[in-house]
C-alpha cells in the first residue's frame, strides 16, 4: 500500500514538476500567463475527474485499496486549484480586487471557476481523520458530495472560457456526467424500495 501512495504522490507532483521546468527554461509560449492559466487548470479538472473515477474503478478492478489513495488526489486538485487561483488573481490581476469582483459579475466564466473552487474549500479543509470524527461519517459524507457540483462547475467554467474548440471541455463533462450517473445508479439500487424488490430474486438465486 505504500508504493502506492509514493507511486501517486510523484505522479501527480509530475505535471507541477514540469511547469516549473518550462519556466526555467523560458518556454512557456507568447503568453506565459495564459499558458499557466490553462495548465493549472487543465490538470485541476482531470484530478477532480479521478477522484470521482476512484469508486468505480476500485470495483470494476477489484482493488478495495485503491480508495486510499483518493483524498490525496483529492487534495492536488485542490492545490493546483489554488495554483489556477493565483495565477489569476496575482499574475493577471495583480491582486485589483475591484476589477476582480466586477469579473466575477461580468464573467460567467469567472462565475463558475470561483463556484467550483469555493466548494473545494470545505472539502480541502475537512479532509482530514479528526474531521470524520466531529462531523461524523454520515453528515462528512454528505458535505464531500459538493464535488459533484465542483466538477460540474468546472466543466462549466472551462466550456466558456473556450472561444471555439469546445472537445476537451465536452469530453470532460461527458465523463463527469458518466461518473455522477454511475453513483446515481447505485443508489438507487441500494434504495428500499430497491431492496424490497431484490430480495426474493435473490433469495431464489441461492
Amino acid at each position: 500500500m505504500r508504493w502506492l501512495k509514493i507511486t501517486v504522490f510523484a505522479a501527480v507532483l509530475v505535471p507541477f514538476a514540469l511547469l516549473g521546468w518550462k519556466a526555467y527554461q523560458q518556454d512557456l509560449s507568447a503568453n506565459p500567463i495564459e499558458y499557466i492559466t490553462h495548465w493549472t487548470g487543465d490538470w485541476t479538472l482531470r484530478l477532480i475527474v479521478i477522484t470521482l473515477a476512484i469508486t468505480p474503478l476500485r470495483k470494476l478492478l477489484r482493488w478495495p485499496d485503491l480508495v486510499k489513495v483518493r483524498r490525496m488526489i483529492g487534495l492536488f486538485a485542490f492545490f493546483y486549484g489554488c495554483l489556477h487561483l493565483t495565477t489569476y488573481l496575482w499574475l493577471d490581476k495583480f491582486f485589483a480586487w475591484g476589477e476582480i469582483v466586477k469579473d466575477i459579475g461580468k464573467r460567467p466564466f469567472i462565475t463558475a471557476g470561483f463556484a467550483a473552487f469555493i466548494t473545494m474549500l470545505p472539502l480541502a479543509i475537512t479532509s482530514t481523520a479528526g474531521w470524520i470524527r466531529r462531523l461524523g461519517g454520515k453528515r462528512w459524507q454528505m458535505l464531500h458530495r459538493l464535488i459533484y457540483f465542483s466538477a460540474c462547475a468546472a466543466v462549466v467554467h472551462y466550456y466558456w472560457l473556450v472561444k471555439s474548440d469546445i472537445r476537451k471541455p465536452v469530453f470532460y463533462g461527458a465523463l463527469v456526467v458518466i461518473l455522477l450517473a454511475y453513483r446515481a445508479i447505485v443508489a438507487l439500487r441500494r434504495s428500499p424500495k430497491a431492496a424490497s424488490v431484490a430480495t426474493p430474486i435473490s433469495s431464489l438465486s441461492r
